[in-house]
């Protein structure tokens, strides 16, 4: 497995798949044919169908000005479902191209080559193999990722959590309605102020909490910078979560950085035996990974065993099987930002859930990630980030 750095990604929202690799892509291509007078990129599949309300052309023209995007929605026989073909041109000639594919959290690969992100780091490929690792050497996750990972990963986990902060305080001082055309107004602020009459503790954790998810995803949905967590469009789950132990229950933000580990490492074994992109499984494999690493954070901060940890883990996925990827005209808005804060609530119930639990499970967490794989591929196309089907079809139709 590759370092759990690739999971955690800075950069401009609202799509790690549609903004953040194609502007990485498009920094690799320019410095690679500086010479060039002119660029073309061409956008196939889900970049093609939502890349407009995603903002794909407008990343890649901040790094190539002026380049011609062209949205290719005829081609199907893809090998990925986000390519991208970069072009560059001198004179009118061509002088080189690369097809790249952004496969997720902001992470490509260019096709023939390995990248950075592709450098194994973990011989272990699966949680089973960690857990096995684990318990025969008597360490906990954190200290088993600490181990494997080199000396700067803690300083990295450092500017990660200090990127999720400053987005949740921006989110909650903001309001306005988002940009996109959908009239979507920002509710963080009104969330995390509007108290309920006789308010219990349960109730004000949900909604500072839920406040929190809405902070971060609407910060996406304006296109500011955000964490992937492991994606843009489920990018308010984990910090939501974790800012609330640290802030409202006091947690020391040494122990928030070793729940980050953790986090990433069940991001890793996700990306590496299934997927985190929209387009390709749907939004479990978004929503779905972030609420399963959300979990497995919360559990570890709360000094849970590897067994209980590996359970809520499990158990968060499991109940986001088959979620789809249906954003309405392509905007990391309906249903995204209200799904963050509601795969908050349910990396909470998984926990609480695993702990009591753990003993009596019968399905691995290997064996669910295998599952929402398949349950991804078996998905019908309309609801993987194309907006042809679901939620994105139907508020057309009214």
């Amino acid at each position: 497995m590759k370092t759990i750095k690739s999971v955690y990604k800075i950069g401009n929202g609202p799509s790690s798949s549609h903004t953040v690799g194609p502007f990485h892509a498009a920094q690799i291509f320019g410095q690679r044919h500086p010479e060039a007078d002119s660029y073309r990129v061409t956008l196939f599949g889900s970049l093609a169908f939502t890349g407009e309300g995603h903002g794909t052309g407008k990343a890649i023209q901040a790094v190539l000005p002026g380049a011609q995007i062209v949205f290719n929605k005829e081609e199907h026989d893809l090998p990925h479902p986000n390519t991208m073909l970069f072009e560059a041109f001198k004179d009118g000639q061509l002088i080189g191209s690369n097809r790249i594919f952004s496969i997720g959290g902001g992470s490509i690969r260019i096709e023939g080559e390995t990248s950075e992100d592709e450098i194994e780091v973990y011989p272990q490929n699966s949680f089973t193999e960690i857990l096995q690792i684990c318990k025969q050497h008597n360490m906990n996750l954190a200290q088993f990722i600490y181990r494997m990972e080199d000396d700067r990963l803690r300083d990295y986990l450092r500017t990660v959590w200090e990127a999720m902060k400053d987005a949740i305080r921006r989110g909650l001082n903001t309001e306005g309605i988002l940009p996109g055309g959908l009239g979507v107004a920002r509710k963080a602020k009104l969330l995390y102020e509007k108290r309920c009459y006789n308010e219990s503790a349960d109730v004000t954790m949900n909604r500072v909490i839920a406040a929190y998810a809405y902070a971060v995803s609407e910060e996406n949905a304006d296109e500011n910078i955000v964490v992937t967590a492991p994606t843009c469009g489920s990018c308010g789950v984990l910090p939501s979560v974790l800012y609330y132990m640290h802030v409202d229950r006091g947690f020391p933000e040494e122990e928030i950085l070793d729940a980050l580990a953790v986090a990433g490492i069940i991001g890793n074994v996700i990306r590496t035996n299934a997927s985190i992109s929209g387009a390709e499984c749907g939004c479990q494999a978004e929503i779905g990974s972030a609420c399963s690493m959300t979990a497995a954070a919360l559990a570890s901060l709360y000094g849970l065993n590897i067994d209980q940890i590996e359970y809520a883990a499990e158990i968060a996925m499991e109940h986001n099987l088959g979620l789809t990827c249906d954003p309405v005209k392509g905007l990391v808005q309906i249903p995204c930002i209200e799904r963050n804060a509601v795969a908050a609530m349910r990396a909470i119930s998984s926990v609480n859930l695993s702990r009591f639990l753990f003993s009596t499970r019968k399905i691995s967490f290997d064996e669910v990630v295998a599952t929402m794989y398949r349950t991804g591929r078996d998905m019908d196309e309309k609801y993987r980030e194309t907006s042809h089907g679901g939620l994105a079809q139907i508020y057309y139709a009214q």
